[in-house]
């Protein structure tokens, strides 16, 4: 927000938007609306990849209950699973991304879940944040535009 003159204290900033005239306040809420649709996106995400690994770290635990030989269900796909046996629970396949699997102890597997899940939360705490920050300068440009736009128009 060039337009703020980058202003960090509390209610310096608000004098100077203010300031502001009817068009740039309205480019100003509309850019931080925009900001702040991307930013409800990406925590969004952030939730889905969060349950994701909850999911994968609970079916770590659950697989590390069974016997070997057990007789069970593979998932291939979401909806697609087909029979198979369990060989050595004490080896997993982890997905790191982009294609690549890492092959680790059931302990390091849930480890890494654990250790992802701790860094989606840190992250969606941090992007709250400054949703909530563009979220509160969004609405304070509105209200103060239609001030403006109530002061010019003329009154019966």
């Amino acid at each position: 927000m060039a337009s703020k003159g980058g202003s960090s204290g509390g209610g310096g900033g608000r004098v100077e938007i203010e300031k502001l005239s009817e068009e740039q306040l309205k480019a100003v809420k509309e850019q931080t609306d925009l900001e702040v649709n991307l930013l409800q996106d990406s925590l969004t995400n952030i939730r889905t990849a969060t349950s994701r690994l909850e999911i994968a770290s609970n079916a770590l635990h659950d697989l590390s209950l069974r016997p070997q030989g057990k007789k069970m269900l593979v998932p291939l796909t979401a909806s697609l699973y087909v029979p198979g046996v369990l060989d050595d629970a004490e080896k997993v396949l982890v997905d790191v991304g982009t294609g690549y699997f890492i092959e680790k102890t059931m302990v390091e597997g849930k480890d890494y879940c654990e250790r992802k899940i701790n860094l989606l939360k840190s992250n969606y705490d941090q992007l709250l944040e400054v949703a909530t920050k563009k979220k509160n300068i969004a609405d304070e440009a509105g209200a103060i535009l239609q001030a403006k736009l109530k002061q010019l128009a003329p009154t019966p």
